[in-house]
């Protein structure tokens, strides 16, 4: 019998992934020779703080953590995510019931959608967007709504342009500020108005809040459960990669609505063996030790930010400093699509940048530049453009 391997209907659904066009330019261009400043990826370069490396070498070498861990994960880190709630924003959390554990908050944010979300309920999904709260709707048979994040709107959804019809037929909201792609921050008023929708109409809401910590300015991102009333329709997803610099270890953890954090457990003790329990001593020391790092990157981002804030404000490019994340959202010359922009940076100056349409149809028109190279090669790229005549 002749095989097909026709994938699933439920992966032929999803969106086309885009960075993989610019990836095969990216490998040509190095087989070319060319000294590539890549600008592309939302992974941090600097490295995990050294008391974070060493307790997890220690925890390494003890057969105890050698085993399985447990499904809830250690208490004693829930217990540090707490603390570390209560001391950031001031919220209250039980560490048995109101903390999960995640492997990474990818991990909890594609595999929610499994846990409530049957074949046809629609979910709300901001577009631009991080591409996983499309792809887990998608993978749990939903129906996502696109909620368009424009610059006109400061990059928040407006959630009075929801028809009715839609809202009623929702099951889930997901929302995330600091934002990725946009940079853009939310304020607890909209927090608030976020949460009495989802009061309204029973939804589920999602907040993924990876980037609360990359902030400048002395400006510091609110949690959705300093709102009244979240706790009884939210759960947060924090992660420890982008704070700190863990990207590699997958750790994290969502907080919030209990009921809502016990549906997404039982996914996970049916999908997932828990985090390895060396990572979540790790984990420990990162929440509960010295947070100079975190200060650290915060003012290596911040240069960064002005490096190339000011950079292409001399080369004629209105651009408006973020208040957090460490990325820049930047549209694109007139007479350029989101896609052809990257190719040309790429080609003629060897610049990785991402294609705001890989984040959605709404991130037409624009580029996301991620922070994530020393400041010289951000001076250098900044030179590189200038020099293209690409703005003109």
């Amino acid at each position: 019998m002749h095989h097909s391997f026709e994938e699933a209907k439920r992966l032929q659904a999803l969106p086309p992934y885009i960075f993989a066009e610019i990836d095969r330019l990216k490998q040509e261009a190095l087989k070319r020779g060319v000294d590539l400043i890549n600008l592309g990826i939302g992974d941090p370069d600097l490295p995990t703080p050294k008391h974070v490396v060493e307790k997890l070498a220690e925890a390494a070498a003890d057969p105890r953590n050698q085993r399985y861990p447990s499904y809830e994960g250690l208490l004693s880190f829930r217990q540090a995510a707490a603390d570390w709630y209560l001391s950031r924003f001031g919220v209250e959390l039980n560490p048995e019931t109101e903390v999960l554990s995640l492997i990474g908050s990818k991990e909890g944010i594609g595999h929610i959608p499994l846990s409530f979300i049957d074949p046809g309920d629609v979910v709300l999904v901001p577009d631009p967007g991080y591409p996983v709260y499309q792809a887990g709707t998608v993978l749990a048979g939903g129906v996502p709504y696109l909620m368009p994040l424009t610059q006109t709107n400061a990059y928040l959804p407006d959630f009075k342009q929801i028809p009715s019809d839609i809202l009623s037929q929702a099951k889930m909201l997901f929302l995330n500020y600091p934002n990725n792609p946009t940079a853009a921050v939310a304020t607890r008023e909209f927090f608030q108005e976020a949460v009495d929708l989802a009061e309204r109409y029973g939804l589920i809401l999602c907040h993924d809040a990876a980037y609360s910590e990359i902030c400048f300015d002395g400006y510091h991102p609110p949690s959705i459960l300093q709102v009244e009333g979240a706790k009884e329709v939210a759960v947060e997803f924090h992660s420890l990669s982008k704070t700190y610099d863990m990207t590699g270890w997958r750790i994290g953890f969502a907080v919030g609505n209990s009921k809502i954090l016990a549906g997404l457990g039982r996914v996970k003790t049916n999908l997932d063996s828990g985090i390895f329990q060396a990572v979540q001593y790790a984990g420990i020391a990162a929440l509960s030790g010295p947070q100079d790092s975190v200060e650290e990157a915060r003012s290596i981002f911040q240069a960064r930010r002005d490096a190339l804030v000011k950079g292409l404000r001399q080369a004629g490019w209105k651009i408006d400093p973020p208040r957090a994340s460490f990325y820049v959202w930047i549209p694109v010359p007139r007479g350029y699509s989101s896609t052809e922009f990257a190719a040309k940076l790429l080609d003629q100056v060897g610049i990785v940048v991402t294609p705001g349409n890989g984040f959605g149809r709404h991130g037409e028109g624009f580029f996301r530049v991620a922070l994530t190279v020393p400041q010289a090669r951000i001076e250098e790229a900044v030179e590189r453009i200038k020099m293209s005549g690409l703005l003109r």
